[in-house]
């Protein structure tokens, strides 16, 4: 191994000496590219900071590179070895220490979750109406409240139209429910299994709701700033909370199906084995 000649302490070694010239170079590289989009003049200032940051960078490497003594630790100082243990594989079987509870053996089939959210969706739309009926007096405000997140003339709308009947809010809003209400049916059935089945009750009852519930509280106004001004957020939580109790129940009564989890590996890849007992 060869020594620098300049360096005799054998108690240290001799490393680059740490620079902050290429961070200045980048800087003025990102900002010469930033002002392609944006003006000249940041362009410019990027070339004259990248010249700046590469003389820099250049004058700590050439004709010469810059060196500094690194104090080298004691050998009683140096970071012990790692010992390792000897390990052995825990085969897990079937049906124990609960190894199946986030890759489920058996799951609702999906036409529980289709009914299911259907059944919830009608719950949830007679709570909403009534709530329409006697805060408003009339059936159609939670209807065309909903459809005005798609509907411009309806978000525009004043709060004695919107309690008219109008077939356009209606269509959509029909729309709107049902295929909300059967898409987050199918996601009980994809995700309740993978629960503790003794809580799925509290979870797609009750927390699922108004977890939901939370989320469209933060980012309604965004969305439909018309239905976020005239929610009633009481009324809303019942109905989520009524849709999740029904459609939890409906699909918690149906029978499940057993998955590609509960299969044996041959099985999985398709292959059929032949028992011994064939061959005769």
């Amino acid at each position: 191994m060869s020594h620098d000649p300049h360096h005799s302490d054998p108690n240290s070694v001799e490393l680059p000496t740490p620079t902050g010239w290429p961070i200045v170079a980048a800087f003025g590289l990102t900002l010469l590219f930033l002002g392609l989009v944006t003006s000249l003049v940041v362009s410019a200032a990027g070339i004259i900071v990248g010249l700046i940051g590469t003389i820099g960078w250049f004058s700590d490497v050439f004709p010469h590179p810059q060196h500094e003594p690194v104090p080298i630790r004691p050998k009683d100082q140096h970071a012990q070895p790692i010992r390792v243990e000897g390990r052995k594989v825990q085969l897990l079987h079937v049906g124990e220490d609960s190894h199946r509870m986030h890759v489920p053996e058996e799951i609702h089939p999906y036409r529980a979750g289709v009914l299911g959210g259907l059944a919830g969706g009608v719950a949830m739309a007679v709570v909403a109406c009534a709530y329409g009926l006697i805060a408003k007096g009339s059936i159609w405000f939670p209807i065309n409240l909903l459809a005005a997140a798609s509907v411009p003339t309806l978000a525009q709308a004043s709060v004695e139209a919107l309690t008219e009947f109008s077939v356009l809010g209606l269509i959509i809003g029909f729309v709107s429910h049902v295929g909300i209400s059967i898409l987050v049916g199918l996601l009980y059935v994809v995700v309740l299994p993978m629960l503790p089945q003794k809580s799925e009750w509290i979870w797609g009852g009750l927390v699922a709701p108004l977890f939901w519930s939370a989320g469209i509280f933060l980012t309604l106004g965004a969305i439909s700033p018309a239905l976020a001004q005239n929610i009633s957020w009481p009324w809303f939580v019942a109905s989520q909370v009524v849709f999740g109790f029904v459609c939890g129940y409906v699909v918690f009564h149906s029978g499940k199906v057993r998955t590609i989890q509960g299969l044996t590996m041959s099985a999985k890849l398709g292959v059929e084995a032949q028992h011994r007992g064939d061959h005769s």
